[in-house]
């Protein structure tokens, strides 16, 4: 199989491991990581690595050249990195020995929407469970050398009928959504291209998508600097203990306290979220429903 490859050399320091981290990565393989996704060419696998202050990308598949001609996009070298100075002690220290962690931007809307809907309102260990599923059920072998699988087609998905759900442990709910979400593809991708606003504003039309998962959606595909995961069981909580030592948060004080690093606020959670900092617990868990089970 015919190959593609591309060097970019990096104009900043780069942590390839923790930008694509939220890009849910198939498998991190050393050196390097690799991606298979879908792209306006078609299918593709990607390897990407470092090599001092080069980004190396090696590329199959009928959108390999795509994913060449968008490797500085998705690690955001393409982008002038605006200035970040936090002035609280903690944000500037994690700021300091995490330089590298840039926001990721794969383009790839409907692809990053779907585990942001398996992720509505249930823990994360049931939301990548059936995220495995769906990817070796309804996913498509990729192209390269490494046994990875494709994301499903919205084709496939707007197809699947929403019983199929259940045996992943997805309910009624967000099976809809996603299906809903699938039958629209082809307007969702457009987001990538649109101002933030408007992004969310096309993300949000839909039934079942809101601004968490519009926010979700937008640091990974579109690469926004500043989205927040407004209604996060955990999000408010880390903040206010992390910025003001307040062990209980709600989305206002959340926003109140991300409000002087406004253009930055994605960029404020990701760091305070590599740190693994947690708010001390009060009460129990989140109870693990297994509806395959009903």
């Amino acid at each position: 199989m015919e190959t593609s490859r591309i060097s970019v050399r990096l104009c900043r320091p780069l942590d390839l491991a923790a930008t694509l981290a939220r890009s849910r990565l198939p498998r991190v393989a050393a050196p390097g990581a690799w991606r298979a996704t879908r792209t306006p060419a078609g299918l593709a696998t990607e390897r990407l690595w470092l090599d001092g202050d080069v980004l190396r990308v090696e590329a199959w598949g009928p959108g390999a050249d795509w994913l060449c001609e968008h490797a500085a996009t998705l690690v955001g070298e393409d982008r002038e990195a605006p200035p970040f100075e936090p002035r609280h002690p903690l944000l500037a220290e994690l700021h300091r020995r995490h330089r590298g962690i840039r926001i990721p931007r794969t383009e790839a809307v409907f692809e990053a929407l779907v585990p942001a809907i398996l992720e509505q309102k249930v823990i994360g260990v049931q939301a990548r469970y059936a995220h495995r599923r769906l990817l070796a059920e309804l996913g498509e072998t990729a192209p390269g050398p490494l046994p990875l699988r494709v994301p499903p087609s919205p084709e496939k998905l707007s197809a699947t009928p929403y019983w199929a759900f259940h045996r992943w442990g997805v309910e009624l709910r967000r099976a809809r959504t996603i299906i809903g979400a699938a039958s629209h593809a082809g307007r969702l991708e457009e987001a990538a291209a649109m101002s933030p606003a408007d992004a969310r504003r096309r993300l949000t039309a839909l039934p079942g998508i809101g601004a968490w998962t519009a926010a979700e959606v937008a640091v990974v595909a579109l690469g926004d600097p500043d989205a927040v995961s407004v209604g996060d069981y955990h999000l408010p909580n880390l903040v206010s203990w992390a910025l003001a030592g307040e062990p209980r948060g709600t989305d206002e004080r959340m926003l109140e306290l991300l409000e002087p690093y406004r253009g930055h606020r994605a960029r404020v959670v990701q760091l305070l979220e590599m740190a693994g900092i947690t708010a001390p617990r009060r009460g129990p868990r989140l109870p693990l429903a297994r509806i395959t089970r009903i």
